[in-house]
């Protein structure tokens, strides 16, 4: 996307609501509070996961992020920004891990490595991820997908490869998105989303 594309989607996106999925994973982790929020974008979750008590670490590919990020939680030293993809980020121990739009970025060639730093960064008991991924009916994952315009390689999985990713997990919460409109530039979209909230066993 462009700068201005970027620049539009952060500013619709700061203070949005808070998402049911996300309310419903702070209600699964235990007393350690300790978060990692992958594409953190203009830190609307980072600011709901301060204000439950969370350690947060997160991180983005994209400048902007983290520049609006740093400046809106200046002074907060429970809050550790920095800018990164999936495959360069540091996972440190973790009791949640939210990725919520965003593995879908993640190139095919690294998601496994990528969801075992993640899965293991949830080595402690009961660890929760809270996220979404791509299904192969979103007009993302087609063909013809404008990838120069908007982004190179996404990951697409079936609901039978998702289902194998988390055979180390007990599903809480499984939701199947397909819902057709417009994007915020005013573009046909197809949506096809799995929503996951799974448990660490």
């Amino acid at each position: 996307m462009s700068t201005k594309e970027i620049n539009e989607y952060y500013d619709s996106t700061e203070n949005r609501a808070v998402r049911e999925d996300l309310i419903y994973a702070l209600s699964l982790v235990g007393e350690e509070r300790i978060a990692i929020d992958c594409g953190c974008g203009a830190g609307s979750d980072i600011s709901l996961l301060r204000s439950k008590g969370f350690e947060v670490y997160a991180f983005d590919v994209e400048d902007e992020s983290i520049n609006r990020c740093r400046k809106r939680f200046k002074g907060d030293d429970r809050i550790h920004l920095s800018k990164d993809d999936f495959s360069t980020f540091t996972y440190p121990d973790a009791t949640l891990v939210v990725a919520d739009a965003s593995l879908f970025f993640c190139p095919p060639s690294q998601f496994d490595h990528v969801w075992s730093k993640i899965s293991h960064s949830l080595s402690s008991s009961n660890g929760v991820f809270c996220g979404s991924f791509l299904g192969p009916n979103d007009t993302m994952a087609s063909s013809d997908y404008d990838k120069e315009a908007f982004w190179p390689e996404v990951t697409v999985f079936t609901e039978d490869k998702l289902r194998e990713i988390f055979s180390g997990f007990k599903i809480e919460k499984w939701e199947e998105h397909k819902v057709s409109g417009k994007t915020a530039q005013g573009m046909d979209h197809n949506w096809h989303i799995f929503s996951v909230i799974a448990k660490k066993i």
